[in-house]
């Protein structure tokens, strides 16, 4: 993985419409990229306290959380940072650091598109 905190797949946002990454799993056999794509993100999520953190996250108000307030998960602080890297690293989260704290947000379009990858390609936009 590279250190770069760029996620690994861009899913541009147009006017509130979400361009997935990948088409629907029912919609065909995927192509090497896009499930080298998606299992990364999958693979980050496969552990509970990065599930935990995502989930924390995701459903702080504003969508957005300052490590501050999502550390307490069972595990040391440096154990909480390794995960929050793997996140970033996997494209689910972006981090930007204000002062001394690092605040994290998921990205919508990232869910979007890792939801839509799982429904049914009658279902899918």
């Amino acid at each position: 993985m590279s250190k770069s905190s760029s996620p690994l797949v861009e899913l541009p946002v147009l006017q509130d419409e979400v361009v997935p990454c990948c088409p629907p799993i029912t919609a065909g056999e995927l192509s090497v990229a896009d499930a080298e794509k998606m299992a990364a993100m999958f693979k980050a999520l496969s552990d509970p306290v990065r599930l935990r953190l995502f989930s924390r996250i995701a459903s702080h108000p504003g969508g957005e959380a300052c490590v501050c307030d999502i550390q307490d998960v069972g595990v040391s602080q440096p154990t909480v940072s390794h995960h929050l890297k793997k996140l970033r690293e996997a494209g689910l989260l972006t981090s930007e650091r204000r002062g001394t704290w690092v605040y994290y947000r998921v990205e919508p379009s990232v869910l979007a598109a890792m939801g839509q990858l799982l429904t049914t390609a009658s279902t899918a936009a």
